[in-house]
């Protein structure tokens, strides 16, 4: 695999002056052609689990400041937003190891490191797989991505005292609010206060009501694997995931982006800017900065 694309890239900022990370984890679209062979799905269906074009919707980032990590292999092909194990011995002609987690909801809904569908529940493979084509992707893809990603936010924290992890991903524009029926264009996610500050999960709530979006916290969308592995306030390492709705920005049945896709990236740029903003003048603050 790793010689048919780059497996991802760090869009750099001339010089880092903001205490932030963004991460595009999700918005993947080059598909190796062994995958696409194996794969009981056309083209357009395997693509259904993507966070599509998350990454150029975010990006401004470099621009005010902050590296943006972007992956290019595609979530349905190995997903970096679960424990590096998370394995579904249903998908494998092999025993797994034992140090593997078959147990997890996200494994028995089909979503795995290894996905066993895309959305909508439908199955990506034809039969099972030998369990070293898994291993292979987590190797050459799971686990680089996350020394990158490891190596960005400690510098990040070495450089500013702290730092704020913006995870970024989009959701389907169905999904409702349980018990009022909204449906929101964003969810903050910060593991219902254990991966960030209540004061900066308000602040972003705040700044996207305030370019006129429906936005709520953490439900459903609470944040996966990397805003609680990384969230660490108490050392002064907050992790915010970002979820933006799918139907406000492309056609969810063609998977084209919508006229106004440009609108929505320059409000998300403003997002970006003020939340800058935000930190800087509260950097002293003990809610966001360990002592």
């Amino acid at each position: 695999m790793t010689n048919e694309f780059d497996l991802f890239e760090v869009r750099e900022p001339a010089t880092q002056t903001i205490p932030f990370v963004y991460n595009s984890p999700h918005s993947g679209r080059r598909y190796p052609l062994t995958f696409l062979g194996e794969s009981r799905l056309e083209e357009i269906s395997i693509r259904r689990s993507e966070d599509h074009y998350v990454d150029e919707l975010f990006s401004a980032a470099p621009g005010f400041g902050a590296p943006l990590l972007v992956a290019h292999f595609p979530r349905a092909y190995v997903d970096v937003n679960r424990e590096p194990y998370e394995l579904d011995p249903r998908m494998f002609s092999d025993p797994l190891p034992p140090f593997a987690n078959s147990n997890s909801a996200r494994v028995a809904g089909g979503l795995g490191t290894i996905p066993r569908i895309v959305a909508e529940n439908m199955e990506i493979y034809e039969r099972r797989m030998p369990l070293s084509v898994a291993m292979e992707r987590i190797e050459s893809c799971y686990k680089p991505y996350h020394a990158c990603l490891r190596r960005l936010i400690a510098r990040t924290h070495a450089m500013f005292g702290f730092g704020v992890l913006i995870d970024c991903h989009s959701m389907p524009g169905n999904i409702r609010v349980a018990g009022s029926g909204l449906k929101p264009d964003f969810i903050i996610g910060d593991r219902y206060g254990t991966s960030a500050s209540t004061e900066l999960s308000q602040a972003a709530l705040q700044f996207l009501e305030d370019l006129g979006f429906a936005a709520v916290r953490n439900k459903p969308y609470a944040g996966g694997f990397i805003t609680e592995h990384y969230g660490r306030p108490a050392r002064g390492l907050h992790a915010l995931q970002i979820e933006v709705n799918r139907s406000i920005y492309i056609d969810e049945t063609t998977l084209e982006k919508r006229s106004d896709f440009d609108v929505l990236a320059g409000s998300l740029a403003v997002f970006m800017e003020q939340m800058a903003d935000f930190v800087a003048d509260y950097a002293g603050d003990r809610a966001l900065a360990a002592e």
